[in-house]
């Protein structure tokens, strides 16, 4: 099933929360394994919860807005800190992300749809 950015208004709050493999201190919500599901971008959430641990910057940050911006076949990955204040760039060489991308949050260790917030 192709990721539906219109059924992503649906996800407010979470029944579930699911346990990042590599990174166990990180957890995401339905509305996150959604996103990964659809497009096959379980990617996304590695580079979120891999973050945590290795970006002080990052780290920090208690809360953290990430925008994955895709254009052609490549992407860039920020997070901010909340305030407009970007605070890690990553490019994504080659994705088949849907385009434009798709925004995260990450606070309390848990990665989010803003909609669930």
């Amino acid at each position: 099933m192709p990721l539906d950015f219109e059924f992503l208004h649906n996800f407010t709050g979470t029944a579930n929360w699911y346990r990042h493999s590599v990174s166990p201190t990180i957890l995401y919500t339905d509305g996150a394994k959604y996103v990964a599901d659809s497009a096959g971008a379980y990617w996304l959430l590695d580079y979120i919860a891999l973050a945590q641990c290795s970006a002080a910057a990052v780290r920090k940050e208690a809360f953290q807005v990430w925008r994955l911006d895709v254009k052609g076949g490549g992407a860039a990955l920020s997070c901010e800190d909340g305030n407009g204040r970007t605070i890690l760039t990553l490019t994504v060489p080659v994705t088949d992300f849907p385009e434009p991308g798709i925004e995260l949050w990450c606070t309390n260790k848990t990665i989010l749809l803003p909609t669930e917030y």
